[in-house]
């Protein structure tokens, strides 16, 4: 037999998602490059690793065998790989991160620099709501967690990153010429994220404190179904700024001038007091204290000086 290490990661990979759409997306690599290595892998097999049946691809019970046996040897590559750089005087190992999803407005910008001066660092960012984080944090999956709400029940250490603004928005053509009083949104249907969301506890507590009654509403599972949602014109929402720039750029939204508002929080970048930092969460912790300033006056003066 003479499959590859890439065959190997290939068919690893197919045998994941199910799909070789997706492994050739996830691989960034073209579907007939992935159809013809996975070919190549499969004829040195006398038995099948997978069957098509209709338009859907099944792993047999042997191809379940191979693609655990590909995990661990691709596992020992990248070990070997790390070894070696580390000897070489380079940083190397994996940085797992798990974020609320308004966060991928922000942490990329504080990412960016580290990843291309360590080459050898292997990133993953879970992007999710903000009772999976803390699950994902307790549950020791991550290194750090990036969260606009501190959880009280975990011993933390932490980071403050940047601030975090919410304002109530509204469509391009709701009018605005007059200043909004709080009882003209009660007419309103009212666009929430999902349970465990910071934003829509945000939104919650900002509705109760002002007792503004809730007459119609629907919840959705992202700010980008929320911002959609709200340009279709369906409804309106309290949404954080950093994630619609365009939009209110373009003119697509636009912010009410409501009392009390912006509500402003802060991310964090946090960690468990427990946890026992790798090389590379404490490299990355420096280089985050050493640089937050640099990054947020390069990327985010429009954010701090909107009003």
């Amino acid at each position: 037999m003479t499959y590859t290490l890439h065959q190997l990661e290939i068919f690893r990979k197919v045998a994941e998602v199910k799909s070789v759409t997706k492994a050739s997306e996830q691989l960034f690599l073209t579907q007939p490059a992935v159809s013809i290595q996975l070919k190549n892998f499969q004829d040195q097999f006398n038995l099948p690793l997978f069957e098509v049946v209709g338009r859907k691809l099944y792993i047999t019970e042997f191809g379940e065998e191979i693609s655990e046996t590909a995990f661990k040897i691709l596992e020992q590559v990248e070990t070997i790989n790390y070894k070696s750089a580390i000897f070489e005087g380079k940083l190397a190992g994996k940085l797992k991160i798990a974020m609320v999803s308004t966060a991928k407005y922000v942490m990329p910008y504080f990412l960016a620099d580290f990843i291309k001066e360590n080459q050898m660092v292997d990133l993953t960012m879970d992007v999710t709501n903000k009772m999976k984080v803390i699950r994902s944090l307790e549950n020791n999956e991550c290194d750090f967690a990036l969260v606009s709400t501190i959880p009280k029940k975990l011993s933390i250490e932490r980071i403050e990153l940047m601030k975090n603004k919410l304002y109530f928005v509204v469509k391009k053509d709701y009018d605005t010429s007059k200043k909004t009083m709080l009882n003209d949104l009660n007419k309103s249907l009212f666009i929430f994220r999902e349970n465990g969301s910071a934003t829509r506890l945000a939104m919650e507590r900002y509705l109760i404190k002002h007792k503004i009654t809730i007459h119609k509403k629907m919840e959705l599972k992202s700010n980008e179904a929320v911002k959609q949602a709200i340009i279709a014109g369906l409804g309106i929402s309290i949404m954080p700024i950093i994630g619609i720039k365009n939009e209110l750029q373009k003119g697509d939204l636009q912010i009410l001038d409501i009392k009390d508002l912006p509500i402003e929080t802060y991310w964090n970048l946090i960690w468990l007091k427990s946890k026992n930092l790798s090389s590379v969460a404490k490299a990355f912790k420096k280089h985050i204290e050493k640089n937050k300033e640099k990054v947020i006056n390069e990327h985010f003066n429009w954010f701090y000086n909107y009003h």
